[in-house]
């Protein structure tokens, strides 16, 4: 049920479920965690002949052109290092994602929406630092109430998230399908156990 839900957030192409290729920035990491920066094999294939990217891993599969024959690429490295933003969109999507896609009065992840900890009808602004993910049920108690006012604590206060944050937090959420050629360049930084 929650990655059920948590994948409902990402818009996927048809082309992407079949032999999509994980990006790899030219530091050999992922362009994003959450969503994965994944292409259709078709956009895979484009820039490998137009030499954009290297090939690191292959599908099984083949797609074949009059005078070339080509195992579909699985994993691709960037030839040029595209710099990561520095700062972060404010979205409804990296809003649910700094929040973990929990409410932040329940902690349920049942279907989200966003709140004002401090209302808009009493001055409160739509920023990271006043805007939580959550559950309808606790919006509608909260209503346009303080959050003492209606009986409701955050389980943490709101906040600006940074870049890095961000993408080590979509981490936390691997997409339900993960081709074994991926596995090595989505954790390889990761801390090995004992």
């Amino acid at each position: 049920m929650v990655s059920e839900f948590r994948t409902s957030f990402v818009r996927e192409p048809g082309s992407l479920r079949h032999n999509p290729a994980l990006v790899l920035n030219a530091d050999y990491r992922p362009l994003s965690y959450y969503p994965l920066s994944l292409w259709p094999w078709q956009e895979a294939v484009k820039a490998a002949f137009l030499d954009r990217v290297d090939i690191v891993a292959e599908y099984d599969a083949v797609v074949c052109s009059p005078s070339t024959k080509i195992k579909i690429p699985s994993v691709v490295v960037l030839k040029d290092y595209v710099r990561p933003r520095k700062q972060v969109a404010f979205t409804r999507f990296n809003l649910f994602l700094r929040d973990e896609f929990q409410c932040q009065y329940c902690g349920t992840n049942g279907e989200l929406t966003f709140d004002h900890v401090v209302p808009r009808s009493k001055g409160g602004v739509t920023s990271w630092e006043n805007v939580v993910a959550a559950c309808a049920m606790c919006n509608f108690r909260k209503g346009s109430r303080s959050l003492k006012q209606a009986g409701l604590s955050l389980l943490k206060p709101p906040r600006r998230p940074g870049a890095e944050e961000l993408r080590n937090m979509g981490r936390k959420f691997p997409p339900n399908h993960l081709h074994e050629t991926w596995v090595d360049f989505l954790y390889w930084d990761a801390e090995l156990e004992e």
